[in-house]
């Protein structure tokens, strides 16, 4: 991103005061914390398509690619689960009631060391269990995910090395959490950069020896680095030990049982579309787990980049809802559902209208050949029908889980997506293949997605659906217009690149002035946002 730094002047650049009083409230703050945090997620982006790039030139769409997709499930499911959704809704919350009395004053020991200290040692423990059960009964877990695989021998390999995420992602997911309760979002933003190095390094140097199990190996080395990235800031924000240990109200009140039931199994069925893609996928040819994975992480982007404005926004939200400011929370919730919807609609449009393009510059070289991007950019153009979907998902969860009380509505709506991408996914494999079970996760996710924006006003947070619904729709037209114009400019160059460079240019052009045209406020609000990040043009 333009005018966005990355060493350490960003510390300086973005704000690295807690989240509270007028700083939490600024527009400015929260500008500057996104566009920050969103220039090291596109670093880290770029890396994650680089660590594709090589598992796609080395061992293309293939037998050893499909076993090490079947593996990454598990970083998969653990960074859902340990690092973004899962932890962060619990722990937030937590860290910011913590703050919230350390402010007040009169707390012995120090809310914050008392909330870490009862917290962090069980956490730690129950996640190594978890992942040393996981190395144990790795061909359990590879029958599971993959029923339909011939020889699984190669996919327990990797499971057993990607095994140890479950506990280096809950460590990073827990560091992550407490540095974004404390207002730091650059650090936890940096960590999938420090990921991806570690990945794209160990299987570049030793997948002539290891072949696919390298990747495996990058994914356990790289995780490890994730944890030393955070570890010195948050050793940095943990106050001198004072008397006593541990402070029952905070940690058991905000992560007991009925807390984190309705949490986890919301991250655990949402992760769960990817299971079921895999399942339906491991009975058709060799390649087609590939097919899906690589669409998926590019038509993902875009939506990885419009979250960051409600992962920065998560904690004025959370304080928000517990200091009684409803009137506040609503308006903070609808703000950001138009900007994400508004950010990710226009990503949908690049991906619909340059999909061929993308995957042949990206992907196409080595084992990777013209088939494979034809079928890859088919099944990205299906899968970015579903990015709203999954955008609403990610930021209407926030609100439900805010206020730390138990709320079992956002598992139920995902569980009925869950079911509609599961029955979509047995009606249309047979037919159309991988397209047909991309199609089915973007049934699955709109549906979700509607639900849970129609229950949230009873709820939680009084969200007008209606003005919601209506500040997407003009985005919507705008980026089918842009995506019709993208595609057109991208078909009609020569080559590629030239392509893909001429649809990237006409495409966010051709959004803007419809979405203008359209009057729709959102943009103008986006524009506003772009010139306060950077004033000058820089």
């Amino acid at each position: 991103m333009s005018g966005t730094t990355t060493g350490p002047a960003a510390e300086q650049a973005a704000p690295d005061a807690p989240v509270s009083g007028a700083s939490a409230r600024s527009g400015g703050f929260l500008v500057r914390a996104a566009g920050g945090a969103a220039g090291l997620t596109v670093v880290a982006a770029l890396l994650g398509l680089v660590r594709d790039q090589a598992v796609a030139r080395l061992f293309g769409a293939s037998h050893a690619s499909d076993a090490f997709l079947i593996a990454w499930t598990v970083p998969e499911m653990a960074a859902t689960l340990l690092i973004e959704d899962g932890m962060a809704l619990l722990l937030v919350p937590a860290f910011s009631l913590a703050l919230t009395r350390r402010a007040a004053g009169g707390h012995t020991p120090d809310p914050v060391r008392a909330l870490v200290a009862d917290t962090l040692p069980r956490l730690f423990a129950t996640l190594a269990c978890a992942g040393g059960l996981l190395v144990w009964g790795a061909p359990w877990a590879v029958g599971l995910l993959a029923p339909g695989l011939d020889d699984p021998r190669l996919a327990v390999d990797c499971t057993r090395l990607t095994a140890v995420t479950v506990l280096t992602f809950g460590v990073t997911g827990y560091f992550s959490a407490a540095l974004r309760a404390h207002g730091r979002f650059l650090a936890p933003a940096g960590v999938y950069i420090a990921y991806n190095i570690g990945i794209i390094a160990t299987t570049l140097a030793l997948h002539s020896l290891w072949g696919v199990r390298a990747a495996a190996a990058g994914v356990a080395l790289g995780s490890l680095l994730m944890i030393l990235t955070l570890l010195p800031t948050f050793l940095r924000l943990m106050p001198p030990k004072g008397a006593g240990r541990t402070v029952k109200e905070h940690g058991p009140a905000l992560l007991g049982a009925t807390v984190l039931a309705p949490v986890v199994l919301f991250v655990v069925s949402r992760q769960a579309q990817v299971l079921v893609e895999r399942i339906l996928a491991s009975s058709l040819p060799d390649g087609a787990i590939s097919h899906l994975n690589y669409a998926q992480k590019v038509a993902q982007l875009p939506m990885v980049l419009s979250m960051m404005i409600c992962t920065v926004t998560f904690p004025v939200v959370a304080r928000a809802m517990a200091s009684g400011d409803a009137e506040g929370a609503r308006r903070r919730v609808e703000r950001d559902l138009a900007l994400a919807g508004t950010v990710v609609l226009l990503g949908t449009a690049a991906v619909l209208g340059c999909a061929e393009q993308i995957v042949e510059v990206l992907f196409q070289r080595g084992a990777f050949d013209a088939a494979d991007t034809a079928a890859t950019a088919a099944v990205m153009r299906v899968y970015a029908l579903g990015l709203l979907g999954h955008t609403l998902v990610g930021a209407l969860c926030r609100p439900y889980f805010s206020a730390g009380r138990p709320t079992w509505y956002p598992l139920c709506s995902m569980a009925a997506g869950l079911l509609v991408t599961a029955l979509a996914g047995l009606f249309l494999a047979g037919p159309f293949g991988v397209e047909g079970i991309a199609a089915a996760n973007a049934l699955g996710i709109s549906a979700a997605a509607l639900l849970m924006l129609l229950g949230l006003g009873a709820r939680v947070v009084a969200v007008r659906a209606g003005a919601v619904a209506l500040s997407l729709a003009r985005p919507a037209a705008a980026a089918a217009v842009a995506a019709t114009a993208g595609r057109l400019a991208a078909d009609l160059a020569p080559g590629p690149v030239t392509g893909l460079a001429a649809g990237c240019a006409l495409v966010p052009a051709a959004f803007l002035l419809t979405a203008l045209a359209l009057r729709a406020p959102e943009a103008l609000h986006l524009m506003a946002l772009i010139r306060q990040r950077f004033p000058h043009g820089r």
